[in-house]
């Protein structure tokens, strides 16, 4: 699952170059909104999922007990994972 958080990620990064839209305004996405605007909605809601799913499978899950043992280790309790 990383290597395919990874490629979304990858796919993110060429997608956002978005050139074939740039000197655009029509068509008007729900009749108001320019289309390259639109685009770039899109995109932000897909960096979200793939971020969600970033956290969900890449992110490492004892960050936040080493956490609570460094922060209980300088306020002086020493505890044990």
């Amino acid at each position: 699952m990383k290597r395919f958080v990874t490629l979304l990620v990858l796919a993110l990064i060429v997608l956002h170059q978005d050139f074939w839209h740039w000197d655009r305004i029509e068509p008007l996405v729900l009749g108001f909104l320019p289309i390259g605007l639109a685009y770039h909605a899109g995109l932000s809601i897909a960096a979200a999922v793939v971020w969600a799913l970033a956290v969900r499978y890449c992110w490492p899950r004892d960050v936040d007990v080493a956490e609570d043992l460094w922060a209980g280790q300088a306020a002086g309790k020493h505890r044990e994972l």
